[in-house]
This record gives structure tokens, sequence and C-alpha cells, in this order.
């Protein structure tokens, strides 16, 4: 049995408990669909171009110097499966979107923005939208941003598509170097490194270049094993700490990082919904 990672905001479960996303690669629109092991990937707008990817995570490879409550609480999940997302644009976007604003706000936000000025899809699990494109974000108004709630975001995002329509083939060339990414992406006016590294896992599928003392992190870390004596929020050795467990290993690294971030994005609604920064 496996688990879908559903920390991107394009996710949505039915009444049924399928879980279903739009995703764009190159020329075709996809919808990505999840039901335990069953997995569906279908275009269903322009061409079969590049096939999405659902890359799998095995709570085997978690750092064996990590607590034991810890790695036990995550390798409760299973095995982990996480669309990787192919449109680099969207990972940006998203990212820009999460700035300051808590989990379940900025999940709003996206679908929001998705919904007005995206591309909407029919689907069997209703209607689904991907992200407007860059040249779109760039003739939108002051008021269209406002109008949906994005317009603190509007100055890094039209940044953003900017640098993205004169880089964006040069940065694709480093889908197999998420660290190289996120660097290349803090050239991106308003995109700090919590931002660009965020979008660079989000594109690449490596999580061992997250920004590991994310509140997120810390956050789930603590309730997955609360006896634990974690470094205060302000304390800056969560990070160390954490990378330090993992050595060198940057596939364990990658399964203690996207397992604690898994692991949040199907914890109860009750528990505290981090935000980002």
């Amino acid at each position: 049995m496996s688990i879908l990672t559903t920390d991107h905001p394009a996710w949505q479960t039915s009444d049924g408990g399928r879980t279903a996303r739009a995703v764009r690669t190159g020329s075709g629109v996809w919808v990505a669909s999840h039901d335990q092991d069953d997995a569906h990937l279908t275009c269903v707008d322009g061409a079969e171009d590049v096939k999405p990817e659902l890359v799998s995570t095995d709570p085997a490879n978690l750092p064996a110097a990590a607590p034991a409550a810890l790695r036990e609480g995550l390798a409760r999940l299973g095995v982990i499966q996480r669309l990787a997302n192919p449109w680099l644009w969207d990972a940006i976007t998203t990212a820009i979107l999460r700035q300051v604003v808590r989990a379940d706000q900025a999940r709003k936000l996206y679908r929001t923005w998705c919904s007005t000025y995206g591309t909407t899809v029919d689907s069997p699990h209703g209607t689904l939208a991907v992200a407007p494109g860059p040249a779109a974000v760039l003739a939108l108004s002051e008021e269209e941003f406002a109008a949906v709630g994005a317009k603190f975001h509007r100055t890094a995002l039209v940044a953003a598509a900017t640098e993205y329509e004169q880089h964006h083939r040069d940065w694709e060339g480093l889908r197999a170097d998420a660290d190289a990414l996120a660097v290349a992406l803090t050239r991106i006016p308003r995109v700090g490194p919590w931002t660009a590294a965020a979008a660079a896992c989000d594109y690449t599928g490596d999580y061992s270049a997250y920004p590991h003392d994310d509140l997120a992190v810390r956050t789930w870390a603590a309730r997955i094993a609360p006896a634990y004596p974690w470094p205060d929020k302000k304390d800056k050795a969560f990070g160390p700490l954490w990378t330090g467990w993992a050595a060198s290993g940057r596939t364990a690294l990658h399964t203690l990082t996207l397992s604690t971030l898994t692991w949040g994005s199907h914890a109860p609604a009750d528990l505290e919904d981090p935000c980002s920064t």
C-alpha cells in the first residue's frame, strides 16, 4: 500500500475519496488521480507530449540516526508517492503564492488564481484548473491581482514571469540538480532562498534541497515525536540537527523531509496548520 503526498495545493479529494489534480506538461494538460495504490494519468487537453511521473519514496531509507519515535511515526505511512511537478512555472507560482500566508490560505488562493485566470478542464473528478502561464500573468492588471487576493504577490509573480520567459530553458536544464536550480531561481526579485528551494524541490522531486528549518517541517516533526527535546522555534540549531541525522546521504535526507511533509498533509484538520515564509 502507498500514500500520496498532497502538499501541492492543486490536489482535491472527491466525496468518494479519490484525489485528483490537473497538471501541464509542455503542450498537454493531464489529469492525475490516486486512490490507495491505484494511480491514473490521462491527457485531457493538447498533445500527449510528456507523461507526468509519480515518484516513490521508501521509508526504508529514513536515516537511522533520527529519533526512533520520528522514524516509527513516518514509517507507518508506508511507501510514499509524489507527483513531480512537470511544469517549472507552476512550481514557481505555487511557491510564491505560499509566501507569508498559512497553508490553508495559500491553498484557497492558488485554486482561485488558477480557476480565474488559468486553464480549466472537465474531468471525471469535476472541474480542475492549471495556473495561468507567464504571458497571461504579465497581461493582468493590478486590479485583477487584487480581485483574487493576490495583491501582495503581484510584484513577485510579475518579476518571476519576466525572468521565466528569458531563462526557463536554462532553469529546466537543472532538473537533475535541485540545489543549483534553487540558487538560479533566487535571481528573481522577491524570491528568496525559501521560495526558490520550495519551487526547485517541487519541480525536481528532490527534497534533500528543501529548507529544512521550515516551520512546517518543525511543526510536524514535533507532532510526530512530541517527547523529543526539539530546539525552540527561534533556535537555529534545528536545520543542522535535521541534516546531520542524514549525514551526507541525500536519499536519507530527501526521505526524512518528504515523509514529514507528507505526514503533515494527511494530519487531522484540527492540528495547527503552519505557514511558510
